[in-house]
C-alpha cells in the first residue's frame, strides 16, 4: 500500500510540474504578444494560483510521500531589475527530504543557498528583460538528486493598486530593453542566443537592425552578432570578465523600404558575471623579522594577497592558513595577520623560520581556489648572551717603572650576533685600579680585551696587584637572567734598577737678589730607592741660563755663583729655574727641577725722561707731565715723590698727580726752545736723586711742534755711502791707464803675396803624430854642428825630422810673437843664407851659394813652384828676427819659448799618421778631414782645451 502510494505522489508532482511548466510557457508567449503588463497580471494570479494548489495538494501527501525527498520542477520570483548584494531572492522548500543528510546547491555562482533553504545574491546581478534562470539541486540519502529552475522575472515599476489589492503597473516606455547578463568563461554552445531585440515600430514597419559598438565593430570584435531581421543578439564565444567586465554598443531599427531609422537608436550595455577563475595571489615579500624570545602573540608581518575576480563576492574573499610552523606561528584567517605563539624562540639555536602560507578565495570553501608560498621569518638578536672569558683566572709579571706597555690579551665567546653591540666586549677594571695604573680596551677586530699598565708601578712600593676585571656589551641584557661575568687578574712586579731619585721632583729656596757669591742657598739630593742612600751619587747642572748657581758634585749643594737680579729677563714673575741631575754608580740617572724665587730689593731708583716737549699757547703758561718708572717691585716702588731742588730760578712748579707721575707747570713766560729743569724723584723708602730733564718748548698743532729745530748729521754709514761712488769711479779710470799702458805694439805681417796656404796662425805646440818628410814643400837642407842653447841644438835631437822624429811639426810653425818660418836654421849660417837679396828671386846660382853655405835645396821642387821661394824668404826674415830677440835673453827664458821635440807617441794607432794634412797638392779638397778617424778627434780635443 505505501509503495503504490509513493508512486501515486510521484506521478501527482510530475504532472503539477508539467502543468506549471506550460504556464510558464504560456506566459512567455503572451509577453511577446500583447505586452508585459498583461503577463504581469496574470503571472501574479498564477502564481498564487500555483502556490495555494501546490501547498493544499502538498498537504494532502505530505503523510504518503515523507520518505521521497523532491522540490517543484521550478519557481518563478519576482525581483528588482538589479538584486543587491545578501538579497534574499526565493526560499527553496523541499518535500520529503531528510533535514539533517539534505544537500541543497544552487548552479549559479552569483547566488548560494543557505542550509534553510534560502536563496541569497552574493554580487550585485543585473535582470535582463528576459528575465535569469539557475538551477537549485537537493539531495539526501534516501535517493536521487532532485532539481529545481529557479526564474527570475524583473519587475519595474510596481504600482500599488487603488484598493490596496498588489498588482503590477508599468509606465509607457521605449522599445528598448534593459541589460543583459552573460557569464564569463561559458563553454556554449555557441552562438548563444542572448536577447531578442523588438522594436514598437516593427507593428507598424518592416524593419530590420543594425548594431555598433565594443565587441561588435570595436576592440574586441567578434564577440557580439545581431540578427538583421530578427534583432535577436547572439554571443559568438565565451569572455573574460577580468578582461572587459562590460560592453557598450548601440542598436538602430531601419525601414526595410526607405532605408530610414524609425525609432531612436538604443543604447545597450551588456555586463559579464563572475564566475571564480582567477585562484588568489601573493602580493609583496614575504620575509619578515621578530626579535627572538618575543612574547606570545607579537605581530610577526602581514601576508598580503590580491585575486583578480569580481571584489565584494566570494570569489575574493580569502582564508588564510599555515600549513608549517604552526607550533610557534599562527595567521589570522581574515586578515593574514602572522603572530607568535610561544615566547622560546631563540635566535642562536635557529635563526631562520620558513613557514608555508595558504590562501583560497570562497572565504575557505571546498571549491576555492588555492595559492601557497613560502614566507621566512628571520629572527633579529637581542642581548640574551654576556660575553664568557675561556679561563678562569690570569697571571701577568711588569716591571716597575714601565708604561703604555701591553700587560695581557684576555679573549672571551658571545653567542649574539657579531659586529653588533650584542655581541662587541667592554671591558670593565672593577677592582684594584684605583691608583688608575691601568687601562684595558677592547680590540676592533678580536673582541679582546687589551690590558695596559698607563702609569708606572714602584716595587719598592707595591710587589703585586690584584684586579677585578668584568666583561659586558654595549648593550645592557635583555630577555635573558643572566648577568655579566668577571675574573680575577694578579700583576707581579718586577723589581729593576731604576736609578736614584730625588727627594722631591722640584724643590723651592727663596733667595734675595743681590746675594753674594758663595752664599749657600740650599742642598738637593737624591738616594737610591733600593739602599734608601745617597753614597756614591754624583750632582750636575743640566739647565742653568744665567749661570747664577754651582752645584757641588758630591753633596748637592747649590751656592751663589753669579748676581741674582731679579729684574733680569731670565726671571719670570720672580721664579728662575735650574735642572739638576743626579747620576749614580752603574750611570743610571734622575732630575730634578730647583725653582728659586728672587726676592726683591731696592736696588733700582726711579727714572724719568730725558726730554720732553711743552707746547706753549700765546698768553698761556704751560705744563707738562713728568711719568716715572722703577724696576723694582712694592714696597720699593711706587708711589713716588716729585719736587724741585731747594735751589731753583723759580720758573717751575711741580705738583704729583699720581703714583708714578706728576705735572711740571711753567711759572714764567720762556723763549722758544730748549730748557734744562733739575727735578728730584724718590721712591717710598726715599731712595732716589736729582735727575736733569731737557724740555722743549715749541708752538704746536695737533700737539706736534711746528717750529723744532732740525739738524742733519751723517754717521759712518752715511760717510761710507758717500765714498763708495767715488772709490769706483777712481778704480775704473785705474783699469782703464793700466790696460792703455799695457797694451803690445802688433806685428804687422806681410801677406800681401800668395802664401799658397800653408802660413797658419797657431800658439799650440803639443805632441804630434809622425810627418813624412817627402810632404813638406821647402829646400830641406841639413846643419853638421850645432851649438848649446841654439835652435841648432833642437835640430840635433833625434826628434827632428832628419833623424825620423816621432814629433810632426809640419812644413811651418807658428810662434807666439807672431813670427813664422822653419825651426831648422842656426845663429851661425843665418848671414850666409840671407844676403840681403829678399826682394829678388833666386836663381839656381844663387841656389848653389846656400848650398856651399851648409843649406841643401831641392831644386826641382822650387822649379815647379816658384812662389814658394818667395814665401821662404819671407818666413827667413821671420826667424831671424826671432833668433836676434832669443839671443838676448838668459837660457831658461828661451829654451821655454822654443819647440820642443817629443820622441815618443805611442805605437799602433788605428788612424794612421795625419800628415797628409800638409800635402799642397789637396789644398783645395778637405773631404779627407771625415776620414782621419778617432786619432784625429784626440788632436782636435787637445786643440781645443789649449
Amino acid at each position: 500500500m505505501r509503495s503504490t502510494v509513493q508512486r501515486y505522489c510521484a506521478c501527482l508532482k510530475f504532472h503539477l510540474l508539467q502543468i506549471l511548466q506550460l504556464i510558464n510557457d504560456h506566459l512567455f508567449s503572451l509577453r511577446q504578444k500583447q505586452g508585459h503588463r498583461q503577463v504581469t497580471k496574470l503571472l501574479l494570479f498564477y502564481s498564487k494560483m500555483s502556490k495555494c494548489f501546490i501547498s493544499s495538494t502538498c498537504l494532502m501527501l505530505i503523510l504518503s510521500c515523507v520518505e521521497s525527498c523532491s522540490l517543484p520542477r521550478s519557481l518563478y520570483v519576482i525581483v528588482p531589475e538589479t538584486i543587491p548584494p545578501e538579497y534574499q531572492v526565493a526560499k527553496v522548500e523541499a518535500v520529503g527530504c531528510d533535514a539533517k543528510s539534505t544537500q541543497l546547491t544552487v548552479k549559479d555562482p552569483s547566488f548560494t543557498i543557505k542550509s534553510n533553504g534560502a536563496v541569497v545574491a552574493l554580487t550585485s546581478v543585473s535582470v535582463a528583460e528576459r528575465g535569469r534562470t539557475f538551477s537549485v539541486c537537493a539531495q539526501d540519502n534516501s535517493g536521487p538528486e532532485s532539481k529545481m529552475k529557479v526564474h527570475l522575472v524583473r519587475s519595474t515599476m510596481l504600482k500599488k493598486h487603488q484598493r490596496g489589492q498588489g498588482f503590477l503597473s508599468r509606465s509607457k516606455r521605449r522599445w528598448a530593453p534593459p541589460n543583459f547578463n552573460v557569464v564569463e568563461n561559458d563553454e556554449g554552445p555557441y552562438p548563444k542566443l542572448i536577447e531578442k531585440l523588438v522594436s514598437d515600430t516593427s507593428a507598424t514597419y518592416n524593419v530590420y537592425y543594425t548594431i555598433e559598438g565594443e565587441g561588435v565593430d570595436k576592440y574586441p570584435t567578434g564577440v557580439f552578432r545581431l540578427e538583421r531581421n530578427t534583432g535577436e543578439l547572439f554571443l559568438l564565444k565565451s569572455v573574460d570578465r577580468e578582461a572587459f567586465p562590460e560592453y557598450k554598443f548601440v542598436v538602430r531599427v531601419w525601414d526595410q523600404i526607405t532605408n530610414r531609422e524609425t525609432d531612436e537608436n538604443l543604447p545597450l550595455k551588456v555586463l559579464v558575471d563572475d564566475v571564480n577563475d582567477n585562484p588568489p595571489e601573493f602580493v609583496g615579500s614575504l620575509q619578515f623579522t621578530v626579535p627572538e624570545h618575543c612574547s606570545v602573540g607579537t605581530v610577526v608581518g602581514k601576508v598580503n594577497t590580491t585575486d583578480k575576480d569580481q571584489n565584494g563576492t566570494d570569489h575574493v574573499k580569502i582564508k588564510y592558513t599555515l600549513l608549517t610552523g604552526t607550533a610557534m606561528f599562527t595567521i589570522h584567517p581574515q586578515t593574514g595577520v602572522i603572530t607568535t605563539t610561544t615566547n622560546t624562540l631563540d635566535r642562536e639555536l635557529q635563526d631562520k623560520h620558513l613557514v608555508i602560507v595558504k590562501i583560497q578565495d570562497m572565504n575557505g570553501a571546498a571549491n576555492g581556489l588555492v595559492a601557497t608560498s613560502t614566507a621566512t621569518i628571520v629572527l633579529s638578536d637581542i642581548n640574551d648572551n654576556p660575553p664568557i672569558f675561556m679561563k678562569t683566572s690570569y697571571d701577568v709579571a711588569v716591571q716597575e717603572n714601565e708604561s703604555e706597555k701591553l700587560l695581557l690579551r684576555i679573549p672571551v665567546q658571545d653567542k649574539d650576533l657579531i659586529n653588533t653591540p650584542n655581541w662587541i666586549s667592554k671591558f670593565v677594571i672593577s677592582q684594584g685600579n684605583e691608583n688608575g695604573n691601568f687601562r684595558i680596551v677592547t680590540h676592533p677586530y678580536t673582541n679582546e680585551g687589551l690590558l695596559y699598565v698607563s702609569k708606572p708601578l714602584d716595587y719598592e712600593k707595591t710587589s703585586s696587584v690584584q684586579l677585578q676585571i668584568m666583561a659586558q656589551n654595549q648593550a645592557p641584557l635583555s630577555g635573558s637572567s643572566a648577568s655579566w661575568n668577571s675574573i680575577p687578574v694578579k700583576v707581579n712586579v718586577t723589581n729593576v734598577d731604576e736609578g736614584p731619585e730625588f727627594s722631591a721632583p722640584s724643590i723651592r729656596f727663596n733667595v734675595k737678589e743681590n746675594t753674594p757669591n758663595g752664599t749657600v742657598i740650599g742642598t738637593y739630593t737624591a738616594t737610591d730607592p733600593e739602599t734608601k742612600s745617597s753614597k756614591g751619587i754624583k750632582y750636575y747642572k743640566v739647565t742653568d741660563p744665567g749661570s747664577w748657581i754651582n752645584v757641588d758634585k758630591d753633596t748637592g749643594e747649590l751656592r751663589v755663583a753669579n748676581t741674582i737680579d731679579r729684574e733680569s729677563p731670565l726671571v719670570r714673575d720672580g721664579f728662575y729655574n735650574i735642572t739638576v741631575r743626579a747620576v749614580d754608580a752603574s750611570s743610571k740617572s734622575a732630575t730634578g727641577t730647583v725653582v728659586i724665587w728672587v726676592e726683591d730689593e731696592n736696588d733700582n731708583i726711579p727714572t724719568i725722561p730725558s726730554e720732553l716737549t711743552l707746547c706753549q699757547k700765546d698768553g698761556e703758561l704751560g705744563s707738562v707731565v713728568v711719568v716715572a718708572e722703577d724696576k723694582d717691585q712694592n714696597p720699593f716702588s711706587s708711589p713716588f715723590t716729585f719736587s724741585l731742588p731747594n735751589k731753583n730760578d723759580g720758573t717751575w712748579s711741580v705738583k704729583s698727580l699720581n703714583d708714578t707721575a706728576a705735572t711740571l707747570e711753567q711759572l714764567q713766560p720762556l723763549y722758544l726752545g730748549m730748557h734744562t729743569v733739575d727735578l728730584t724723584v724718590t721712591d717710598l723708602q726715599g731712595s732716589g736723586k736729582t735727575q736733569t730733564v731737557n724740555l722743549r718748548v715749541c708752538k704746536c698743532k695737533n700737539g706736534v711742534c711746528l717750529g723744532k729745530d732740525r739738524s742733519v748729521s751723517l754717521g759712518p754709514l752715511g760717510i761710507l755711502t758717500l765714498l763708495l761712488p767715488v772709490a769706483l769711479l777712481l778704480l775704473l779710470f785705474l783699469l782703464l791707464a793700466f790696460f792703455c799702458l799695457t797694451k803690445r805694439e802688433k806685428l804687422q805681417l806681410d801677406d800681401s803675396a800668395d802664401t799658397g796656404g800653408i802660413l797658419l796662425k797657431s800658439n799650440t805646440e803639443a805632441p804630434g803624430d809622425e810627418v813624412d818628410a817627402s810632404l813638406i814643400n821647402g829646400p830641406p837642407f841639413e846643419i853638421d854642428q850645432a851649438v848649446k842653447g841654439s835652435v841648432k841644438g833642437v835640430m840635433m835631437n833625434p826628434s827632428w825630422i832628419g833623424n825620423k822624429s816621432g814629433s810632426t811639426i809640419g812644413t811651418l810653425g807658428v810662434h807666439e810673437n807672431g813670427m813664422h818660418g822653419r825651426t831648422d836654421i842656426s845663429a851661425a849660417n843665418v848671414q850666409d843664407y840671407y844676403t840681403g837679396q829678399y826682394d829678388m828671386t833666386i836663381d839656381r846660382q844663387s841656389y848653389g851659394q846656400l848650398v856651399g853655405s851648409g843649406v841643401d835645396f831641392d831644386y826641382r821642387q822650387h822649379n815647379m813652384d816658384p812662389a814658394l821661394l818667395y814665401t821662404w824668404e819671407t818666413n827667413g826674415r821671420y826667424l831671424h828676427q826671432k833668433l836676434n830677440q832669443m839671443g838676448t835673453e838668459e837660457d831658461g827664458r828661451y829654451a821655454d819659448d822654443i819647440i820642443h821635440a817629443y820622441a815618443f807617441e805611442g805605437r799602433g794607432s788605428v788612424a794612421g799618421s795625419i800628415g797628409c794634412c800638409s800635402n799642397n797638392n789637396d789644398n783645395d779638397n778637405l773631404d779627407f778631414l771625415n776620414t782621419l778617424g778617432p786619432k784625429f778627434k784626440t788632436l782636435a780635443e787637445v786643440c781645443r782645451k789649449t
